[in-house]
């Protein structure tokens, strides 16, 4: 689809400066612009693309036009062009997403309660008493288990698996190869190994949580594995069984938090991070890359290491520890000298 200037400045509410009718199909990166594309500047450090580029439209910031915009193609001035170019993106992504109707094969079972404008993929499979709200889209092969409940207008991306009773709200996205309710990691030693224990609760994800590809987040033993309103998940990352994330917290790849520990809301955990077992973590919490969380983390904190510290007190013993060798050395000869000077 070709979109013009004037159609664009319109939906974000931007003014066109140059030819209201230069047309798009797509869009390109600012130091790639090339024709039949628009791209957007929204930072200083990227001005120096503007000059030679080749794109059909700019968006660009009010306050970043430059004086002199002869040699430039046309410009849809915006207040903020990082908010409209994402504006832009979800308008494009939902233009793209707007697949409906049943593909075949696909198994339905007994009981299953479909809203309206769906999309099913090929290969999908819901079980029995399945209920799907309107405007949702199962992609290919995607595995829905008994009693399964999601919402109005998500996104379960090829390959998800979500197993027996577990909710899920409206608006979530879910990508590809993530597997929710799988039994969390329980069992108990006996003189014969280890024996199971029952994994017999569910996953309930609120709205507004997106959950990236190839994630794992297991069922309770007893009640439920709770990711709250508003989370953003990466991908790979583990979440065990009665683990709770509170409201709009975020967490990077390969983080892992351990069972029953229960983190806040507003929270960020980077990338590696690593969550103990039964800890409480608490709101606005800020967890710096591969960090490891052994003890409860209050409000407002912002830790690093592992065991993890307070932040600045982990940077400010790194100027010491990375000098350990050289300090060592000056210890070693202020002992040495000092038992020459006793000896004589």
């Amino acid at each position: 689809m070709k979109f013009s200037a004037q159609q664009i400045a319109d939906l974000v509410n931007g003014k066109v400066i140059g030819n209201p009718e230069e047309l798009v199909s797509y869009i390109s990166k600012i130091e790639d612009g090339i024709p039949g594309t628009l791209t957007f500047l929204g930072g200083e450090k990227y001005q120096e693309f503007l000059k030679g580029n080749k794109a059909s439209i700019i968006l660009i910031s009010e306050k970043l036009i430059p004086q002199d915009i002869s040699e430039l193609p046309t410009i849809i001035s915006v207040e903020d062009a990082y908010s409209a170019f994402n504006q832009l993106l979800r308008f494009y992504n939902e233009m793209k997403e707007k697949k409906t109707g049943v593909e075949e094969p696909v198994f339905i079972s007994n009981n299953v309660t479909l809203g309206k404008d769906l999309f099913i993929g090929a290969f999908a499979y819901l079980a029995s008493n399945v209920k799907i709200g309107n405007n949702t889209k199962i992609y290919p092969q995607a595995y829905l288990g008994d009693n399964v409940v999601i919402g109005e207008n998500c996104l379960i991306g090829p390959g998800v698996k979500i197993y027996n009773d577990c909710i899920i709200g409206n608006n979530c996205v879910i990508h590809g190869g993530t597997v929710i309710g799988a039994d969390g990691f329980g069992f108990s030693q006996s003189k014969e190994g280890y024996e199971k224990v029952p994994q017999l609760g569910n996953v309930i994800i609120e709205d507004d949580v997106e959950i990236g590809a190839n994630c794992t987040i297991d069922r309770a033993t007893i009640g439920s594995t709770l990711i709250k309103k508003g989370v953003k998940l990466d991908n790979l990352i583990q979440i065990a069984h009665n683990v709770e994330v509170g409201q709009h917290t975020v967490i990077a790849s390969q983080a892992g938090v351990a069972g029953s520990s229960k983190i806040g809301q507003w929270s960020m955990i980077g990338g590696q991070v690593g969550i103990s077992g039964h800890l409480k973590v608490g709101d606005n919490v800020i967890l710096q890359a591969q960090s490891g969380i052994t003890n409860d983390v209050d409000n407002n904190e912002r830790l690093f290491g592992s065991p993890a510290i307070k932040y600045i007190k982990y940077q400010k013993s790194f100027v010491y520890f990375k000098q350990l060798p050289e300090i060592i050395k000056r210890i070693e000869k202020l002992e040495k000298d000092s038992k020459t000077q006793s000896e004589s």
